[in-house]
């Protein structure tokens, strides 16, 4: 009787037990991927169990992450063995595959380097100038940008879906030359819903103290989280919560 009674004991000490060591990962994962706030009332009310749902739910499909992380030792491989030739043999074709293997890693500062050395008077791809501009946006060096991003969008207006002509007007913005960024963004947003130009347009005009229209873009941002399928609402999180950031900074509150 008192052995079966210990072992039940021993039982609900062992279930416990993992049910704090399942809400420990999952409010760790949660502070790192930040989902939806309800997600942490779950988390903490549920025990192990709501704990269990959540990294279903959210976790699971961070496995995918996982598999990305796995793919990059070969780059990086790739990266040592490129590093090697253009010792030897520096050609554009060795610098630009560097530079995009760097710009995969988040070296923009390298990457840029290497678009430099691709880049000659015979190259008339814009490819590398594109590439190169987003790495000075990345490093903050928008004036770097500029000739880049323009030369692109002059070649071709809707260059990536559209994100060069937004990106050039985000430069333009960044630059002191808000009139010529407001006039393009209007533009490309009649064509383009792409999240980062929608943000970039609402960043403007809050500095503008146009804080209607800049609501009005933020909540168009957030309007598209309770339609789109849940791996693009993933993606698209960083976006939604600067939206909502700045939807507070006008005033209104994110619903």
């Amino acid at each position: 009787m008192l052995y079966s009674r210990f072992l039940r004991m021993g039982s609900l000490l062992y279930i416990f037990s993992w049910g704090v060591i399942l809400q420990a990962i999952a409010i760790v994962h949660f502070i790192r991927r930040r989902p939806d706030t309800y997600w942490l009332f779950i988390i903490l009310l549920g025990g192990g169990l709501g704990a269990l749902v959540y990294l279903l739910v959210e976790g699971l499909p961070d496995l995918q992450l996982l598999r990305t992380s796995a793919r990059g030792f070969p780059r990086r491989r790739r990266i040592r063995e490129l590093e090697s030739s253009i010792l030897d043999n520096p050609s554009p074709g060795n610098c630009e595959e560097l530079a995009d293997l760097y710009m995969e890693e988040g070296k923009f500062a390298r990457a840029r380097e290497l678009f430099d050395r691709a880049i000659n008077a015979r190259t008339d791809s814009p490819d590398p100038f594109y590439r190169r501009a987003v790495c000075a946006i990345a490093l903050g060096d928008f004036a770097a940008a500029l000739p880049d991003l323009e030369r692109v969008v002059r070649a071709d207006p809707k260059y990536d879906y559209h994100r060069a002509a937004g990106l050039l007007a985000h430069a333009y913005a960044r630059t002191g030359q808000a009139e010529r960024a407001d006039a393009l963004f209007r533009q490309v947003l009649q064509v383009s819903t792409l999240s980062e130009t929608q943000y970039n347009y609402a960043r403007l005009l809050l500095e503008l103290q146009r804080k209607p229209e800049a609501r009005q873009w933020a909540e168009r941002i957030l309007a598209k989280k309770p339609t789109l399928p849940r791996y693009l609402r993933r993606r698209e999180r960083p976006w939604f919560r600067r939206a909502a950031d700045l939807l507070k900074q006008t005033g209104a509150a994110a619903s």
